[in-house]
């Protein structure tokens, strides 16, 4: 019998390290026979090596998880990683396509490993698997469909870990670094403030001030300090944030 082969792909060496422990754990006939840590390495890696699938980021430098499946989609099965949650996660679901959500979890990558085996085991035409591919890079490739962000990365000491935006009260720009605040911690991370705006669903999260952006879910009272500016208090803490006159106008619209 073949030995079924993988690449892995993604620009967070903690991620891969842990992806191919989980592999091992629950597949261990898979063989892993490389890890990149962009697209263009991705590429290379399966031209190379020629895997039976290709474990890819859809967010990666160089080249992008998406670029990387429309080139090599016709030579191996693609599963993408993603920390994204949005619509297009049911279509990878309706066109048996498969992704993992970060964090990794056992019991999902158990079910894509379940859905590996039937493809490649000839359950599947290559022709319909292809078929399938090419639908979902197009609704991954729809510009007017945004992508919002699910998880953070931050860092702890030597650890990382992702924390769900749905937690944060409110992001700050602190010097050369951006707050993020949830009820219990206080991290700090590198993405400027304005790059966050692009990724966070902009009905749940408001740019209240042009260094704060806060969780509307999460605002307790908006009350005026004496000289009449807006401050906002949030459920889980004692922190405020000052909102600037000109985005004041967001809350006279509720």
């Amino acid at each position: 019998m073949k030995q079924i082969t993988a690449i892995i792909a993604d620009d967070e060496e903690n991620l891969r390290k842990g992806l191919t422990l989980l592999l091992e754990r629950l597949w261990p006939e898979l063989k892993i026979l490389g890890q990149a840590q962009n697209g263009i390495q991705a590429v290379s890696l399966i031209e190379l090596e020629k895997p039976d699938i290709a474990f890819l980021d859809i967010k990666m430098p160089g080249m992008t998880g998406i670029n990387v499946a429309k080139k090599v989609s016709n030579t191996c099965k693609i599963v993408f990683i993603t920390a994204y949650d949005h619509f297009a996660v049911q279509a990878f679901e309706s066109e048996a396509v498969d992704y993992i959500l970060k964090p990794l979890t056992q019991n999902r990558l158990k079910t894509t490993i379940d859905r590996l085996k039937k493809q490649l085991g000839g359950q599947e035409q290559p022709l319909e698997f292809d078929l399938k591919m090419k639908k979902i890079i197009q609704v991954l490739e729809n510009k007017d469909v945004p992508e919002y962000l699910r998880l953070i990365k931050v860092k702890t000491g030597t650890d990382l870990r992702f924390v769900p935006v749905s937690q944060v009260l409110y992001f700050k720009a602190e010097d050369k670094y951006t707050i993020v605040q949830t009820a219990a911690n206080e991290f700090l991370i590198k993405t400027p403030i304005k790059d966050l705006e692009n990724d966070l669903e902009p009905k749940q999260f408001w740019r209240v001030h042009r260094s704060a952006i806060v969780n509307i879910e999460k605002i307790q009272a908006i009350k005026r300090s004496f000289t009449n500016q807006m401050i906002i208090g949030f459920n889980e803490t004692t922190h405020t944030i000052a909102v600037s006159r000109s985005y004041e106008h967001l809350f006279k619209q509720m």
